[in-house]
């Protein structure tokens, strides 16, 4: 992974060979610089890779992997919304509890989310166990890139109600569903078919047989 993430290249949006550009602006700049300054201070913290940061022309964030060795971390709980990830090695056969007591509980948000897994059985309950832990939810894919219009776009908990925006599911809120029946055959009786006399009962039997032989039935 760290390998992967020193090709990473960076550059000007309008030159289509880099493949990440500057963060938004100076607000999210210093946000991420100072949470990966305080990380380099942090005994929990261990850069694996990138850490640098440049304002000189632009507002550049080199893509940058943070290890930590607690999964109660504030790095691991907090939205830093850059090219900083943070990650903690669980132990592989407690898989179950590090998704219920780390991964689903571990945060307020649930926004997006995504795990990675050849066996099925842990994709399975991985799916089930962090059912409310992410609105947008992927089995071995990246967990950007929703398709605005298509599916919808948002989350639980504190990541907002799920569906709102980027599909006919958000529109449904914001609209009052009204029911209309019109009968062609205006109704000419208040009561129901059993109700009727026999002499009428057997009156229409009389003139549905008579149909169903004219028919051929």
């Amino acid at each position: 992974m760290v390998e992967e993430c020193k090709k990473i290249t960076m550059g000007q949006p309008d030159d289509f060979s880099v493949f990440m550009t500057a963060v938004i602006d100076k607000a999210s700049f210093d946000n991420l610089k100072g949470a990966i300054e305080k990380a380099k201070k942090d005994p929990e913290c261990t850069i694996l890779t990138g850490g640098k940061c440049d304002d000189s022309v632009g507002y550049f964030v080199e893509p940058t992997i943070i290890k930590v060795s607690s999964p109660h971390h504030s790095l691991i709980k907090e939205e830093l919304f850059g090219p900083v990830l943070t990650v903690y090695t669980y132990p592989a056969d407690k898989w179950e509890e590090t998704l219920e007591h780390l991964v689903d509980k571990g945060s307020q948000y649930a926004l997006t989310g995504a795990i990675f897994a050849n066996d099925r059985e842990a994709v399975v309950s991985g799916t089930r166990v962090l059912r409310h832990a992410a609105g947008n939810f992927y089995i071995n894919d990246k967990c950007t890139g929703a398709v605005v219009g298509q599916q919808p776009f948002g989350g639980m908990r504190a990541s907002g109600t799920n569906d709102k925006a980027g599909s006919v599911f958000n529109l449904l809120r914001w609209v009052s569903p009204r029911t209309i029946k019109e009968v062609l055959l205006p109704v000419t009786t208040w009561d129901y078919p059993h109700m009727k006399p026999e002499q009428e009962e057997m009156e229409r039997e009389m003139l549905g047989f008579q149909k169903g032989v004219e028919f051929g039935i």
